[in-house]
C-alpha cells in the first residue's frame, strides 16, 4: 500500500517536473499568443452575449448614426437628418468624448464618427443604430486622398509653425466643431500637413528639377505616396480594418476599457481577428439599417423608406402632444452657423450654415427624397470646389478616378491584404443590403395592394374603414403612452 503511495506521488512530482520544464521553455510568442488569445476571446464572449432583436426594424427613442468616414455619411446628416430633426432634438454631436452629454433632455439624434462603443453611454433599449460601409479599397484611397487634402490647406502658411499655431487660434476662438477634433482626421491631417511640410522644404532647399512622374499616387517629391502612406505605423493602427474595428467599439477612440490591449493582441496575431469580425457581424444584423456606398440611390431611397418614414411619424406624433415644440432659436442657431464657417475656412468640413432644417410634419417620403437630391447636388458642388482649391497647392498630383487606373495591381492587391476584415464585414453588409431591399419591396407592394383595395371600395365603406383605422391607431397610441407613464413611476 505504502509503495503504491510512494509511486502516486513520484508520478505526480515528474508531471510537476514537466509542466515546470515545458513553461520554461516555451517561447515568449507562444506564451503572448495564448494571453493575447484568452483575453480577445473573452471579450468577444462578452461583446456577442446579447440577441437579435425581432423588431429591429422599428425606430426607437434615440437614433445612433455610426458614421464610418469616408463612405457619405455627411450627406445622409446634412440631406436627411438634418431636415427631420430640430437642432434641439440633436445630442451633442461634437465628436468630442468630454463633451458628450447622453442626458440631454429630448436627445433623439446622435451622428458621430465614434465607434460602437458609444452604446455604453447610451439606454440601449431604447436606441437604434445605423451605418453605411464602402468598399474597402475605395475607402482607403479616399482616407488617403482627403487626409491630403485637408493637410494641404494649411500650405498657405510660410512654414510648419505658422500654421499649427493659426489653426489653434482659430479653434479656441469659436465653440464649433474642426475636422481637426474629429476621428480620425485629428490624427491624420496633422500626420500628412508634418509631411507636406517637409517635402515642400526639401524641394526649396535643393531647387527645381527635371523629374516627372504622371502617377498622381507615386509623387515622393510633393506628397507621400501611396505605398508609403499603407505600410506606416500610423495608417496599420487607424485606417486599415477600420471599418470592423469602428462597428466592433475597438477604435483607438474606445470607450471600453479593455479596448487597447485588445487592439494590441490582434495587430499582433492577426488570426485573433476572426473574433472582432464576428462581432462586427453581429453588431451589423441588430442594426435598424445598413446602407452601401457604392449602391448609392438605392440607399438613399431605402433610408428614407426604413428610417425617413419612421421619424416624420414619430415626429408627426410627438408634435401633436401639448406644449411640445421642435423649433430652433434663431439667434443661437446663426450664431453656431457663424462659428463654423470659421472653423470651415480652416480645416475643410463643408459649411452647414445654409441647410435648412424645418421639418415640415406633413412631408412624404417622396418629398424627403427630392428634398434630399437637391441639397445633395449643392453640397457635392462645394466639396468639389473645396477640393479643387486644395489640390492646386500640391499639383502635379490631382486625385481622381482616372488617376486611380494608374496605380499597379500588386499594390492594390497589399490593400487588399491589409483590410482582410473589412472586406469580410462589406461582404456581409451587402447580404444584409439585399434582405433590407428585399422586405422595402414588399412593404411597398403590401401598401399599393392594399390601396388598390380601398379605392375599389363604395364612398361610405371607405369612410368607416378610415375612421375605425383613426380609432384603433388612437387606442394603441393610449395604450402605449400609458404604459411608458407607469414604467416611469415605477
Amino acid at each position: 500500500m505504502r509503495l503504491t503511495d510512494l509511486s502516486s506521488k513520484y508520478a505526480a512530482f515528474l508531471m510537476l517536473l514537466g509542466l515546470i520544464f515545458n513553461s520554461i521553455n516555451a517561447s515568449p510568442i507562444e506564451v503572448d499568443f495564448a494571453h493575447c488569445e484568452t483575453k480577445v476571446f473573452k471579450w468577444a464572449s462578452s461583446a456577442l452575449d446579447f440577441e437579435v432583436r425581432e423588431d429591429k426594424r422599428t425606430l426607437r427613442d434615440l437614433l445612433f448614426f455610426l458614421h464610418v468616414p469616408r463612405t457619405g455619411g455627411r450627406t445622409y446628416f446634412h440631406c436627411f437628418l438634418k431636415k427631420l430633426y430640430s437642432s434641439d432634438l440633436e445630442c451633442p454631436r461634437s465628436y468630442d468624448k468630454l463633451r458628450f452629454d447622453p442626458s440631454k433632455p429630448n436627445c433623439r439624434l446622435l451622428v458621430t464618427h465614434d465607434d460602437y462603443s458609444m452604446m455604453s453611454k447610451l439606454p440601449k433599449e431604447k436606441t437604434s443604430v445605423v451605418t453605411i460601409l464602402r468598399n474597402p479599397i475605395d475607402r482607403v484611397f479616399s482616407t488617403y486622398e482627403f487626409s491630403v487634402e485637408v493637410a494641404a490647406r494649411f500650405l498657405v502658411h510660410p512654414n510648419l509653425t505658422s500654421a499649427t499655431h493659426m489653426a489653434g487660434r482659430l479653434r479656441s476662438k469659436t465653440n464649433g466643431v474642426s475636422t481637426l477634433d474629429i476621428w480620425p482626421w485629428k490624427y491624420l491631417v496633422p500626420w500628412m500637413r508634418e509631411d507636406l511640410f517637409a517635402r515642400r522644404d526639401a524641394r526649396t532647399r535643393r531647387g527645381p528639377t527635371n523629374y516627372q512622374n504622371n502617377d498622381s499616387y507615386n509623387m515622393e517629391d510633393t506628397v507621400m505616396p501611396l505605398h508609403e502612406y499603407i505600410n506606416d505605423p500610423v495608417a496599420h493602427d487607424i485606417i486599415h480594418n477600420g471599418a470592423t474595428f469602428q462597428v466592433a467599439g475597438l477604435t483607438n477612440n474606445s470607450y471600453f476599457a479593455e479596448s487597447h490591449e485588445v487592439r494590441h493582441c490582434i495587430q499582433l496575431h492577426q488570426s485573433l481577428g476572426e473574433y472582432v469580425l464576428k462581432v462586427a457581424k453581429k453588431r451589423l444584423d441588430n442594426m435598424l439599417y445598413v446602407g452601401l456606398t457604392e449602391d448609392h440611390r438605392e440607399s438613399a431611397s431605402m433610408f428614407a423608406n426604413v428610417v425617413g418614414s419612421q421619424i416624420i411619424s414619430q415626429l408627426v406624433t410627438s408634435s401633436s402632444k401639448p406644449g411640445v415644440s421642435h423649433n430652433k432659436s434663431g439667434s443661437d442657431s446663426n450664431n453656431k452657423n457663424q462659428q463654423n464657417d470659421v472653423l470651415d475656412n480652416t480645416s475643410g468640413t463643408p459649411s452647414s450654415g445654409n441647410v435648412s432644417t424645418t421639418f415640415n410634419k406633413n412631408m412624404t417620403v417622396g418629398e424627403l427624397m427630392e428634398a434630399y437630391e437637391s441639397c445633395i447636388s449643392s453640397l457635392r458642388k462645394a466639396q468639389s470646389r473645396r477640393r479643387i482649391s486644395s489640390l492646386k497647392r500640391i499639383s502635379p498630383a490631382n486625385f481622381s478616378k482616372e488617376a486611380r487606373l494608374k496605380v499597379p495591381e500588386s499594390l492594390l492587391q497589399q490593400i487588399a491584404s491589409l483590410n482582410r476584415l473589412d472586406i469580410e464585414l462589406y461582404k456581409h453588409a451587402q447580404s444584409i443590403f439585399a434582405q433590407q431591399h428585399k422586405h422595402v419591396e414588399q412593404k411597398l407592394e403590401m401598401n399599393k395592394g392594399m390601396l388598390k383595395n380601398l379605392e375599389s371600395l363604395p364612398g361610405w365603406e371607405f369612410l368607416s374603414i378610415a375612421i375605425f383605422s383613426l380609432l384603433l391607431l388612437f387606442l394603441v397610441y393610449q395604450y402605449v403612452n400609458a404604459r411608458r407613464t407607469s414604467k416611469l413611476k415605477v
